[in-house]
């Protein structure tokens, strides 16, 4: 295509503009280099996608075993330019008819985000164009409402392969953190448990990530021959522990191992079990801190009476089964589910350009081209009174036995 902003814009002097679309109309650019992806997408204030474009790190992170910051940050760098031309160029939109730029700024890796904030600032400042940080996982939060008429508030659980809460939305950016991480996410987790299990030697697997490898192997492997006991069962909160979990895996692997006389980096007889017992864990902790916060979210009326719902988003919300046990708890508990398409689970910038969107249309968190932005590897999400909803020690029924029997 092009690599340039020359190129691009010889081209697009070339091109007929057909869109269509009234020069007054409201456009964001959004850019999204939080970890592994370089995305970049076009949205007008309806939600439309006007062009998108995503460059994905998978295939590199999968030779070397795992995401490596500094390469992860090279090519980020070596990847911006053309992606966010390209967006351009589908979209059919110059910079100067841009409304903003919208790019994720926290939480994330901080050789990732580096790359992300230091273009869009020298992009705004080029073009005159105002600048919107964007917290990724309010991102993530907020995409369902560019596909469904969905108001405030609504509970949100957010998991991926660096982060997991449970949140109220109340509004744009008004959020109550319930539950968060204390070790490691979810999609971390599955994609540890993958690579001890070397599962990119397997035939079917070998260019899958290790949550998708899981996903894939766990559905011809029986859940209930393998017995790992659900992370922090007895705490009362909607905290999430998943390093323990990994533990309890690491350790039946290396006793198969040893039964089978084998070593690491064999792939075990039993592997499509293991998959299916690591996968059928970690949905049920997730479901069982979810429950908890639909319940302690009801005890204070922190949804609607009419119609609650829970939002699912980040990477491992694409996973089929997990999402099959959360719709369980909220058939029982009377709430409705919803979780973007696969393709806007996962890091992408039409998220954050969506997020850009809502917030041009409140005024919230908008910059002025030469504004400084720092990147914040770390920041929480909203405010956080997890500490209320341990206090409020709330029960659940047997949820672990529920789930079994009805999947």
């Amino acid at each position: 295509m092009f690599r340039t902003k020359v190129d691009f814009l010889q081209r697009f002097i070339r091109c007929k503009h057909t869109s269509g679309r009234p020069f007054c109309s409201r456009l964001v650019l959004g850019i999204e280099t939080s970890c592994d992806e370089t995305g970049a997408a076009v949205l007008d204030e309806t939600g439309s996608i006007l062009g998108e474009c995503l460059h994905s790190q998978k295939e590199e992170h999968l030779r070397t075993g795992g995401i490596i910051p500094t390469v992860a940050q090279q090519l980020h760098r070596d990847n911006i330019e053309r992606v966010v031309w390209e967006t351009l160029e589908k979209s059919g939109v110059t910079p100067s008819q841009l409304s903003a730029v919208a790019t994720t700024v926290k939480p994330g890796l901080a050789l990732s985000l580096s790359v992300g904030l230091e273009f869009s600032l020298r992009f705004v400042r080029q073009h005159n164009r105002l600048f919107i940080p964007i917290h990724h996982m309010e991102a993530h939060a907020l995409t369902v409402r560019m596909l469904h008429p969905l108001f405030f508030p609504f509970l949100v659980l957010l998991v991926s392969g660096g982060h997991s809460l449970l949140a109220v939305a109340q509004g744009v950016d008004d959020f109550l953190l319930l539950g968060h991480a204390l070790d490691e996410a979810p999609g971390d987790t599955l994609d540890k448990v993958a690579r001890r299990l070397s599962l990119s030697k397997h035939p079917q697997c070998c260019t899958l990530s290790g949550g998708q490898a899981i996903e894939l192997l766990a559905k011809d492997g029986d859940r209930k021959r393998f017995y790992f006991t659900t992370p922090m069962g007895k705490t009362p909160d909607c905290c999430f522990s998943f390093a323990g979990l990994r533990n309890q895996i690491t350790m039946t692997i290396k006793k198969k191992e040893a039964e089978e006389g084998v070593g690491e980096g064999t792939l075990l007889s039993c592997v499509n079990d293991l998959a299916a017992a690591a996968q059928h864990t970690v949905a049920s902790h997730l479901a069982e801190r979810t429950h908890r916060a639909i319940l302690f979210c009801k005890a204070n009326s922190l949804l609607p009476a009419d119609n609650p719902t829970l939002v699912v988003s980040g990477g491992v919300a694409s996973n089929r089964y997990i999402r099959k046990v959360l719709a369980i708890i909220t058939e029982w508990t009377g709430l409705s589910l919803l979780c973007p398409p696969g393709k806007l689970c996962t890091d992408n910038g039409v998220m954050v350009a969506w997020n850009g969107v809502e917030r041009l249309r409140e005024g919230r968190g908008i910059l002025l081209p030469n504004q400084d932005v720092r990147y914040e590897p770390k920041a929480p999400l909203g405010v956080d009174i997890s500490a209320e909803v341990r206090a409020a020690a709330i029960r659940l029924p047997r949820v672990r036995m529920k789930i079994q029997n009805n999947i």
